[in-house]
């Protein structure tokens, strides 16, 4: 019998069998790490068995599940002369597997039938595969879900039950479901009555919004179980140990975007099944002890405030009214005045860089550990106790928009995101301050996030990445004694009155939104907590050409093919 390549003469088989596929016969065997299988026939004069196709392949790692099937007798008619191998091989198991669109970042569920000369092979090729696939333990096997049937089109319930359910079933995944009834559902469950020690994982099925939920209810619930105080702002969180899914379903999506590269609910469902693992940095939000709440996309103040305050006046308009409120907010042209002081990042490169944040990300792979982040700590302690700042910046001005972004915040309309360099999980956020400038400039800074040029590119606006930054507005009448110590991090939590509004200066100061929430306070401090929760995702992926060949490439970077 020939081989199927020279990589499977290297690893040992598992099984081996001559099968047939649609109406060829097939040599197929199993390693460890791929499914493989080539077209064979007969020679006339030798009888010898012979291969006439290129190899094709599936790794096991992107193999959903294995399962038997009924023959259809009438599925072959279309086939060359199929009546004859179906009779001598009556019957069938079916691989499910992840299988690439031409559009990479989309995946979908192919499916390849092969047919045996007995049932007892079937079932013995069955239960190989599926032994294999039981190895795999970073795959759940029992999900918490929530949909929100309100969220984005109201198609919640209906993206679940037509295209995730049916996948979930076949990997064997069970699934408790629960559709949220009012805002806050899903926080308030996880916090108090869920049972998480009975599941695998978390999964959201609407927009932003609902993942916003679902984050809050797990922090909050593993600090509440860790004692951990988290009005304190200098809390050591504790990362949750349950990873989440995101089923986009919403309005904009924007995180789902951000770490698989496309809002498809199909290609999220794949992701959560063969059991992705992404880290993902979380910052807090406090106002002077207490705490206000969790970001993990963009926190924007002044213009993304103001659009999104507008936009909660129109909610019967659907996702229209946020471009309604963005007409609106950049007519009116207001500007904050403040005071932004914040903490650089060190040997984390700039946002500048040009450095996309994609798959197997070599700055998202570190993550300090506890000896790192305490001798961090001592060190801006000590810088403190010498020159009263401990390495802070402190700058003051008039601003039209002061945003930072923890990821990309990529989408559809804004493929690069405010924040193109933005890494998921590198312990850092991107600090954007654009400065009172004229209508025609800040125009061109928001037409850029639409094309490739470099949106940061002006004269009027400055970038930094940071783990810590603080914010007061312009405060009117004597200052507080805190505010007058020049102490960056007090300063941010001292006399908060503000100041009449005048000209185009907003109604004495700005709103902040934080992941499509407003805060109820302008003077925030915010801190990056690196890698506190995990994803089912990997990542956005590099484009690639196809592979050639029937099978095409799998999702499996390389060491996910090698044998644990």
């Amino acid at each position: 019998m020939t081989g199927l390549s020279e990589d499977m003469e290297k690893q040992a088989r598992l099984l081996s069998s001559q099968l047939v596929l649609g109406d060829r016969l097939v040599e197929v065997a199993a390693t460890r790490t791929v499914l493989a299988w080539k077209g064979i026939k007969k020679d006339k004069k030798s009888s010898e068995i012979i291969s006439f196709s290129k190899t094709e392949h599936v790794p096991l790692c992107d193999i959903i599940a294995a399962h038997k099937n009924h023959i259809n007798a009438e599925s072959g008619r279309s086939q060359k002369n199929p009546k004859r191998l179906h009779q001598m091989h009556p019957h069938a198991f079916t691989v499910s597997y992840v299988r690439r669109t031409r559009r990479r970042r989309r995946w979908r569920c192919g499916d390849v039938t092969f047919h045996c000369t007995n049932q007892g092979l079937c079932e013995q090729w069955i239960q190989v595969i599926n032994e294999q696939l039981s190895l795999f333990t970073n795959r759940p096997r029992s999900l918490l879900v929530y949909i929100n049937p309100y969220g984005g089109k109201r198609r919640g319930e209906r993206v679940y039950e037509q295209k995730v359910a049916p996948l979930l079933r076949r990997a064997c995944i069970s699934a408790d479901v629960i559709v949220t009834e009012r805002a806050n559902h899903a926080r308030d469950h996880l916090i108090s009555q869920a049972n998480l020690n009975e599941y695998d994982g978390v999964v959201c099925v609407g927009g932003d919004g609902m993942f916003s939920e679902i984050l809050h209810g797990l922090i909050i619930r593993t600090q509440t179980d860790h004692r951990v105080d988290r009005d304190r702002p200098d809390s050591e969180l504790v990362p949750c140990s349950l990873r989440v899914g995101i089923i986009p379903a919403g309005s904009t999506d924007c995180i789902c975007f951000s770490t698989v590269g496309a809002s498809d609910a199909v290609t999220s469902a794949l992701h959560i099944i063969v059991g992705d693992s992404q880290p993902m940095d979380v910052c807090s939000v406090h106002h002077r002890d207490r705490f206000l709440r969790y970001s993990v996309s963009l926190l924007g103040y002044g213009f993304y405030g103001d659009v999104l305050t507008d936009s909660e006046r129109n909610r019967r308009l659907g996702p229209a009214r946020y471009d309604l409120a963005g007409v609106k907010t950049f007519l009116s042209h207001k500007h904050y005045e403040g005071t932004i002081s914040f903490l650089p990042a060190e040997n984390k490169g700039t946002p500048r860089d040009k450095l996309r944040c994609r798959s197997g990300c070599g700055a998202c792979q570190h993550k300090s550990s506890l000896k790192d982040r305490k001798q961090r700590e001592m060190s801006e302690k000590t810088n403190l106790d010498k020159d009263g700042g401990h390495g802070w910046r402190v700058i003051h001005g008039k601003f039209i928009a002061i945003n930072a972004a923890s990821m990309s915040c990529a989408c559809p309309r804004s493929p690069k995101g405010l924040a193109p360099s933005a890494h998921l999980a590198d312990g850092t956020a991107d600090l954007i301050l654009v400065r009172r400038c004229s209508h025609l400039d800040f125009f061109r800074h928001l037409l850029r996030h639409t094309t490739k040029d470099d949106q940061f590119d002006h004269s009027f606006v400055e970038v930094h990445r940071v783990r810590k930054f603080c914010f007061q507005p312009r405060v009117c009448g004597p200052a507080s004694a805190d505010h007058r110590s020049g102490d960056p991090v007090t300063s941010c939590f001292g006399a908060t009155r503000p100041c009449p509004a005048t000209g185009n200066q907003g109604n004495g100061h700005g709103r902040w939104t934080c992941d499509g929430e407003i805060l109820p306070h302008a003077a925030i401090r915010v801190s990056v907590h690196g890698q506190l929760i995990r994803l089912f995702a990997r990542g956005i992926e590099e484009e690639q050409r196809q592979q050639g060949g029937r099978a095409p490439e799998g999702p499996c970077s390389p060491r996910d093919l090698e044998p644990s």
